[in-house]
């Protein structure tokens, strides 16, 4: 399977000090690929720097070939990348159909008939025609999110990149937004996902990286990393636990 994003040797942070510290990683067409880690270990971080909201120091990121590196962040939509924040995500002063409206408009998406969902993307969100004159900040934390995704999936990216989906979700909602998530990927879109909840991600996800302290720890499929008693003592960052089928860091 080919690969459609790869990330070598990142470097990136704020002020003096750098925060990534050299990260690699390969994402394959078609794949879910989550990234864990304790907080403060760069996760966002790295995200948004893919993203171009932060530059890189070294390192490049290339999607399917093409260096992006110099790309704006508009520029990097364009070429195939969307992200989803994990907040500020929506225009909450703006109702449902005027954040859609600007997504397509920001990112020059084409228009389908004139609609402010294609087809395929009311038949994934079914909910948010309903909700189009509602302000998005009078909408739940998981229809926002949904909204966040759709805002994304108007302009057709090669990979979505998501900070923290689930974060401040109850349960029942947090689910949704995995099934969600699932059936984007079934759309043929890779996903790169960052997540605290490490247990329900990885249940939706082909292969698990453990960032800590700046670096790639461990990298490996998602259900061996699953599977394992001690899965707290990997998610801090100690690689010596992790089975053998994960390997080192890449």
């Amino acid at each position: 399977m080919s690969e459609v994003l790869r990330v070598s040797g990142l470097h990136a942070g704020y002020g003096a000090g750098d925060i990534l510290k050299g990260v690699d990683l390969a994402l394959e067409k078609g794949r879910i690929v989550t990234m864990i880690g304790p907080n403060g270990c760069g996760k966002s971080t790295f995200i948004k720097t893919l993203a171009g909201l932060l530059p890189a120091r070294e390192g490049t990121i290339e999607l399917e070939g093409e260096r992006l590196n110099e790309l704006s962040p508009p520029k990097r939509v364009r070429a195939g990348v969307a992200y989803v924040p994990q907040e500020y995500n929506v225009f909450r002063n703006l109702t449902v159909l005027e954040n859609l409206k600007i997504a397509r408009e920001f990112m020059s998406a084409k228009r389908v008939n004139g609609k402010a969902l294609d087809d395929d993307l009311i038949a994934l969100f079914p909910e948010l025609p309903a909700h189009f004159g509602k302000k998005a900040g009078n909408l739940s934390g998981g229809q926002r999110q949904m909204l966040a995704f759709a805002c994304a999936l108007t302009v057709r990216p090669k990979v979505l990149m998501l900070d923290e989906p689930s974060a401040g979700l109850s349960p029942l909602l947090m689910s949704a937004v995995f099934e969600k998530v699932k059936k984007v990927n079934a759309m043929g879109v890779s996903i790169l996902m960052v997540e605290q909840n490490a247990r329900e991600a990885l249940r939706i996800s082909d292969t698990c990286i453990v960032l800590a302290g700046g670096r790639v720890r461990s990298c490996g499929p998602a259900d061996a990393v699953l599977g394992m008693k001690d899965l707290n003592r990997l998610y801090l960052g100690d690689a010596s636990v992790a089975p053998s089928r994960v390997s080192d860091a890449l």
